[in-house]
């Protein structure tokens, strides 16, 4: 049980879609402040918002370099959910299913 309770933070992050914009925008690399602003239609405040609770969870880290913040994945959040559902969630099904696809893991850039 333990392990479930300090995945929902990760899971609750992730169930707002403008989070999983911001976890998507990251997976080439680093991203400005800013270019979350222009690349999303919503307001600086709410990127703030939501970027502030992706990094509290630790799905996130930020840096500033000069006068620009910096923005990318922390990928042992992810990881972390990705292996509970493979183990936990999917354990279950897989007697049905067959065995799992060896690429499921997540890619890391």
């Amino acid at each position: 049980m333990l392990r479930t309770v300090a995945l929902d933070p990760v899971f609750k992050a992730l169930a707002d879609p403008r989070r999983r914009w911001f976890i998507e925008a990251m997976l080439d690399g680093q991203v400005r402040l800013l270019k979350f602003a222009e690349m999303f239609p919503i307001t600086l405040p709410t990127v703030l918002h939501h970027l502030g609770i992706l990094e509290e969870c630790g799905l996130l880290f930020s840096r500033k370099e000069g006068p620009m913040r910096l923005y990318s994945i922390r990928p042992d959040g992810l990881l972390e959910a990705e292996k509970w559902l493979r183990g936990i969630l999917w354990g279950g099904y897989k007697p049905k299913l067959g065995s799992l696809p060896e690429d499921w893991s997540l890619r890391r850039r």
